[in-house]
């Protein structure tokens, strides 16, 4: 079941150009006003997808002129996640559990905030790979606010137990703490070692959420993991969507593992706020064919 067939259907009133977006700082070079404005024009919308530079300072008068009736809502990028939250009417779960809301949407002046990122990325891993977290054990790579994300939504689709590697070990300590007080066994471990080795021989999901790999990146030709690490039977998700094949995904590939790129989780994320938006089922093929081709077009 896709996540957006469960959410209310939501009627628009089109007398008017409708106005949605995304917010930044920098902003520069999100991908979401290609993908997004694709899919209105593809189903017939009558509505705008922009990016808008915000600067802290502004965040509380730009989220409330978006109470205005020509705007539907929009999308928050770093670093306004936790900065919009006060300035809303109402957060759901996925947001209040993550700490940090993705998407606002506009009820006639009232204005609800959610985060499609974890429900985003198991929709994405079940349509793409099959992928269902229950019973099963996954490694995180990387204890970042993406990680802690995923871990949040791993935990609410059933996994059994999690590995959280980290290079600075008090924080994967952290998150591993934080999925025992949500009732799941976890383990914390360096990003090296025999430890790591053995937690991925192990693992039926393998998901990066360090920067590796990630281009003009620090290591943007390094891998957490090579492919003698990884299992032919494990599921590799990259967060990193820059460049589209990065190293880790390659070394998936040799391995004989099922890689899933970072672009199909910002697709289907995208996808979720489209339903809740607009109310119409997101053509996600239009989206992730729009972004790949403009991935391309950047060079990625």
């Amino acid at each position: 079941m896709r996540f957006w067939n469960s959410w209310p259907v939501r009627t628009i009133n089109f007398l008017m150009t409708k106005r949605l977006g995304i917010i930044g700082h920098p902003i520069g070079h999100s991908i979401s006003p290609i993908f997004q404005q694709a899919a209105l024009d593809h189903i017939g919308i009558d509505a705008t997808y922009e990016k808008w530079e915000v600067t802290p300072e502004s965040v509380r008068d730009f989220v409330n002129s978006l109470r205005a009736p020509d705007t539907l809502g929009i999308n928050i990028t770093l670093p306004h996640k936790q900065a919009v939250i006060p300035f809303l009417d109402e957060v759901d779960e996925w947001a209040t559990s993550a700490g940090a809301v993705n998407t606002i949407v506009n009820h006639d002046g009232r204005l609800s905030g959610h985060n499609t990122d974890g429900p985003g990325f198991l929709q994405a891993l079940l349509v793409e790979t099959g992928y269902d977290p229950k019973g099963t054990r996954a490694l995180i790579l990387g204890a970042g606010g993406a990680a802690r994300g995923i871990l949040l939504a791993l935990i609410r689709g059933g996994v059994d137990s999690l590995v959280i590697a980290n290079r600075t070990l008090e924080r994967a300590e952290n998150l591993a703490q934080l999925s025992q007080d949500n009732g799941v066994g976890s383990e914390a471990i360096s990003l090296s070692g025999d430890a790591l080795t053995e937690s991925a021989a192990s693992a039926d999901l393998i998901v990066n959420c360090t920067s590796m790999g990630m281009s003009h990146g620090p290591a943007e030709h390094g891998s957490p993991l090579s492919a003698a690490q990884i299992p032919a039977t494990a599921i590799v998700n990259d967060v990193v969507y820059t460049p589209i094949l990065t190293p880790i995904l390659k070394e998936t590939a040799e391995a004989g593992a099922i890689a899933l790129g970072g672009l199909h989780m910002l697709i289907y994320q995208g996808a979720l706020s489209f339903k809740m938006w607009t109310g119409q089922d997101p053509p996600v093929d239009v989206m992730l064919e729009a972004a790949t081709r403009e991935m391309v077009s950047r060079g990625a």
